[in-house]
């Protein structure tokens, strides 16, 4: 589960893996005003007030972007495909990029299995 908050409405924007849902709520009274079905294993949900965006981002692949239209009501935009795993995210506050981070699932290659390691650069 992880939470988002829009502290000028006093909205929480709460995501949940069982059941996998995005739920709107009044931070002040706790009630539900909204809710939407979202794909399994979310781990990142983030509120963007510059752009009134809803994101969360679930271990599936998918990564769920709603609208703010008002204080009370959310619109379900786009399920964007993502990696597998990338569930992990972060929003830059002044560009509004937003980073998912996942590893690779494929297996080890390699005549033993094994990944190559990750040479280390010589710092700057």
């Amino acid at each position: 589960m992880d939470l988002a908050l829009d502290p000028e409405h006093h909205r929480l924007f709460a995501a949940g893996r069982n059941p996998t849902t995005l739920v709107i709520m009044d931070a002040t009274d706790e009630k539900v005003l909204e809710s939407f079905p979202i794909s399994a294993g979310v781990d990142g949900n983030i509120y963007d007030p510059a752009t009134d965006l809803v994101f969360s981002s679930t271990r599936a692949g998918v990564l769920h972007v709603f609208r703010e239209d008002s204080a009370d009501m959310l619109s379900p935009l786009e399920e964007m495909k993502t990696e597998y795993g990338a569930k992990t995210m972060g929003l830059a506050p002044t560009t509004h990029n937003l980073f998912l981070v996942t590893s690779d699932f494929t297996p080890p290659g390699g005549p033993k299995g094994d990944r190559k390691a990750i040479k280390e650069q010589p710092a700057c």
